[in-house]
Parts: C-alpha cells; sequence; structure tokens
C-alpha cells in the first residue's frame, strides 16, 4: 500500500504530541552518552589514517537554513504520484541514469565532479543546526532555541579554531573560524542555535561578516503560521547592487588605525583583569576576542578579502548578484586570504519561517529564488575553485537540519512540512568522492531503504578529511572527555 507521509504540524517549531513523546522516549539516552564516549575514544583510532585523511586543508561549508525539499533538488521521484512528486520536474544529469529536479540545471552538468548522499536520517523534525553542525547527540526544541544553552557541544568550524589555536604560535591575521553573510538568525529576530561555542565558551564563536543593505526587490514573505500576517521585504537573497558590501562585523568597520593604536595602551591596561577573569571561568572571552580583533583589524587581510567589488563584474554575475552567491565569492576569497573554515548561511531574513523554509509558496520560491540562486552559486564556486587550483584541497560542503514531507500540503502555492526521516547533502572536493550518488530512499522519498547516514557521519567524515581524528577528545564544562566526532564515524563512501 502506497502510504503518502505528511505533517499535521501548525506551528514551524511546533511539535504534535506524538512527536513531543518521541523524542521524551530518547532523551535518557543522555544519561549514558559519557560513558559510551569513553568507550568510543578508547576504540581504535585507525580510521584516522584511512583514504583521505587530512587531504582538505580548508572547508566551506554552505548552510541551507529551513531545509530544502529533496524532491525537488537531490533525490526527485518522477514516478510517483502527483501529491508527493509535485509540480516541477526533474533532468537529466551528467552521471548516466541519475537525475536531479530541475531547478539545478547547472549542478545537474556538473555531478560527475560531486558527490550526491541520498540517505541522511534522523530523529528530530525541528530546525537543528545545532544537531547538524556540532557533536551534541540529543535534540530538543529548548536546545535549539537557546544559543548559549549549556548542553551545547561547539560548532565543527569552532573546534577546528580551537585546535588550530593550541598549534599555533601567533594570533591569526584572518580567522580560522568565520561566517557570512551577517551573525546567524539576526536579521528575524533572536538567534537560533548551531553556529557557537558551545562548551568551549562564547570565545570560540565563528568571527563573522555584516551585511547591511537590503535587497532590490520586495516581496511578499508569510511565514505559514496562524495569526502572523504575511509582510513585505526587500529580500537581498534575491537580489543586490553591485556595490552592496560586507563589512567586518565585530569592532567597528569604522575604526581607523590612528584611533586604535590609541585603544592599544587601554588593552594592554586591562589584560592584568582579564587574566583574573580568566581564572574566575570566563574562559578567555574578553582575552581572545581583543587579540584577534587587534591582529585583524592591523592585518587588513579579511577586510580585503571581503572586498568582493575587486573580482571581475563577469564573474560575479556568474555566482549571482545575490547575497548567497556573492557570500559564496567572499567564502573563496577568505580562503585565499588564509582562512581554514568559512560557512555560508542561506538565513531567514525579515520573518521567520522564510530561507528554505516552504510551508507555503513551496513552488514558486523554488522555481523563482531558492533554486536559481543556489543553483548559480554553488555552480560557479565548484568551477572557480577547480580553475585556480584549489578544489583538491577544499572541501565544500552542502547541508541542511531535515528535509521536508513527501506529500505536499494543500496550502497557497503549495508547500511540505519538516520532515527528518530522510534527505540529502552534497559534497565536493578535499578528498570526498566524486561521481558518486550515496544511498537511497522508498518511491517516495520518505525513509532510506539503504545506506543510512547520521548527521554524525557526515561531521566525524568531515573532521577525518581536514586532519583531525574524530576521536580526538575535548574537555566539556565539567572537565570530561568529548571526542569531537561526537557518535558518528567515518564513512569510507563518502571518500574518493
Amino acid at each position: 500500500m502506497l502510504r503518502l507521509l505528511g505533517s499535521r504540524k501548525q506551528f514551524c517549531d511546533g511539535l504534535s504530541r506524538r512527536d513531543w513523546l518521541h523524542l521524551g522516549a530518547l532523551t535518557p539516552l543522555g544519561l549514558h552518552l559519557a560513558g559510551a564516549f569513553r568507550a568510543q575514544a578508547r576504540a581504535s583510532s585507525s580510521s584516522a589514517r584511512a583514504a583521505g585523511f587530512g587531504q582538505a586543508k580548508r572547508c566551506i561549508l554552505l548552510c541551507l537554513w529551513g531545509s530544502p525539499s529533496q524532491l525537488e533538488t537531490l533525490d526527485p521521484k518522477p514516478d510517483a504520484p502527483v501529491e508527493v512528486r509535485g509540480e516541477l520536474g526533474s533532468i537529466p544529469t551528467k552521471i548516466p541514469g541519475v537525475r536531479l529536479g530541475e531547478i539545478f540545471p547547472r549542478t545537474a552538468r556538473l555531478l560527475d565532479r560531486l558527490c550526491v548522499l541520498r540517505s541522511l536520517t534522523h530523529p528530530y523534525p525541528i530546525h537543528g543546526v545545532a544537531y547538524a553542525t556540532t557533536g551534541v547527540p540529543t535534540s530538543d526544541i529548548p536546545l535549539e532555541t537557546n544559543a548559549r544553552d549549556s548542553r551545547h557541544w561547539p560548532f565543527i568550524g569552532s573546534v577546528i579554531a580551537y585546535l588550530a589555536e593550541k598549534q599555533a604560535r601567533s594570533v591569526p591575521t584572518v580567522p580560522a573560524n568565520f561566517a557570512l553573510p551577517f551573525y546567524f538568525g539576526s536579521k528575524r529576530g533572536p538567534a537560533r542555535s548551531g553556529p557557537f561555542g558551545g562548551f568551549l565558551g562564547p570565545a570560540y564563536d565563528p568571527v563573522y561578516s555584516e551585511f547591511r543593505a537590503e535587497g532590490i526587490r520586495v516581496v511578499e514573505r508569510d511565514a505559514g503560521t496562524p495569526g502572523v500576517p504575511p509582510k513585505m521585504v526587500a529580500d537581498p537573497y534575491i537580489g543586490i547592487r553591485p556595490e552592496d558590501r560586507f563589512e567586518l562585523g565585530g569592532p567597528s568597520a569604522e575604526i581607523t588605525l590612528d584611533r586604535l593604536d590609541r585603544r592599544v595602551s587601554l588593552v594592554r591596561q586591562l589584560e592584568t583583569q582579564s587574566r583574573k577573569v580568566d581564572q574566575l571561568g570566563n574562559e578567555g572571552v574578553f582575552d581572545r576576542h581583543q587579540s584577534l580583533a587587534m591582529s585583524v583589524l592591523t592585518s587588513g587581510k579579511l577586510r580585503a578579502a571581503l572586498d568582493v567589488q575587486k573580482e571581475p563584474a563577469s564573474l560575479r554575475q556568474r555566482y549571482g548578484m545575490t547575497l548567497f552567491g556573492q557570500s559564496c565569492l567572499a567564502a573563496r576569497r577568505v580562503l585565499e586570504a588564509g582562512g581554514k573554515f568559512v560557512t555560508v548561511f542561506w538565513d531567514e531574513y525579515g520573518l521567520f519561517n522564510t530561507g528554505w523554509d516552504t510551508h507555503v509558496h513551496h513552488y514558486p520560491r523554488l522555481r523563482e529564488e531558492l533554486g536559481p540562486g543556489f543553483d548559480m552559486a554553488f555552480s560557479s564556486l565548484i568551477t572557480d575553485l577547480e580553475a585556480r587550483g584549489m578544489l583538491d584541497d577544499t572541501a565544500v560542503v552542502v547541508l541542511s537540519e531535515h528535509g521536508r514531507t513527501p506529500r505536499v500540503q494543500n496550502v497557497k502555492g503549495g508547500g511540505r512540512d519538516h520532515w527528518s526521516l530522510a534527505y540529502s547533502a552534497l559534497f565536493a572536493g578535499g578528498g570526498f568522492a566524486r561521481g558518486r550518488v550515496l544511498g537511497r530512499t522508498d518511491r517516495i522519498g520518505g525513509t532510506v531503504a539503504e545506506l543510512p547516514f547520521s548527521p554524525k557521519d557526515v561531521l566525524a567524515t568531515l573532521y577525518h578529511l581536514l586532519g583531525i581524528d574524530p576521536h580526538l577528545e575535548i574537555h566539556d564544562r565539567l572537565g570530561r572527555p568529548m571526542p569531537v566526532g561526537s557518535t558518528g564515524r567515518v564513512r569510507s563512501e563518502l571518500l574518493a
């Protein structure tokens, strides 16, 4: 019997009583995690010397907040009923017999250089950026809506910056953990969880750029939530002006070197007090932020890297004159300037439940905004890195929190709700396999039928490619050793 899987949830972060009972049944696992992690840490670390270890010298993470539908992007089901496959079609790719959604024509032509994973799965149908990008082993709504919840593990970029700092003899002039285009979640309200320092402390949050310009096109945004009216928004993810600029998001971009020099003596006077604060458990936030800010501002490398106006107009157009497209271009420039880990978010803007969270207006947004915006930026990033000789040692990862329901909801413009039992991700460069499609879902894209992957497996494999043994332990706030790869394992299927 054909099962058409949908969702009755009314709110984006709301769960049905059945969902709550399911999540509640999982929470006792946390009581046993410390022992399990200790046992895992004692296991052989031979996987750290498997194929591709350390091949990636740097990484660009493209995080599509809100979660794309697997059925319209990387795992179309052209033979499914119309209420499953939807009104958008699929197209052939460079790999014979493999199809992608019609909204990704440029990506389809590059598929022989990419690795598609169609069998990601986990039990949390909520916006779990923290669950997707950190080692935290379980999730719930309070965790995902409170960026400073004490249970949080550090973001993968934060771990990389922490380990790089332990090995370095000087403060970097380009942050090892940098994010674009603005502080995560800041254009829709309070920040969501995910890209933060977790138990390493806020000193290891990413350094963010800032983008203050509005978009050139005003559109209606609808949260799809009862009682929340639609809103007209000038969304820069649809289009920006060539002169619109990225700024440094921490210290004021208006600061001059003369003003900075006058502050140096004050900073040094405060160092003694900073050390005293560190001893009281503030984990060096003030000291590290001040040192990093001084280094970044005086070198000017990061500011120059963010100046995408220096690139040829033709290249900028290929990336797309959108916020996501120009952020991808800036990410490449930051890596060239010496960056290690750069995250580009396609975030909510102007109203919550936007980004890739297509509860309503699903088809027009995929067809006119989301599909073209991603396809141009991603395909140009891959070919640009390749042309510069950077792709072989630069890992590029495209991921989100979950997938979307197999059944299309009967709402304005169509809609798909949250679905975490089966979804997709995309990889390139840096030791990842080329021309490979991994995993298989059932005929309606609702459950994994072959080769299930946990998001933690993706993290462990990425650590491996970046030259970090996923069994390597760092300590949480209670001094307990935690492997950076958490419960994940290195998956050879993803490796070249």
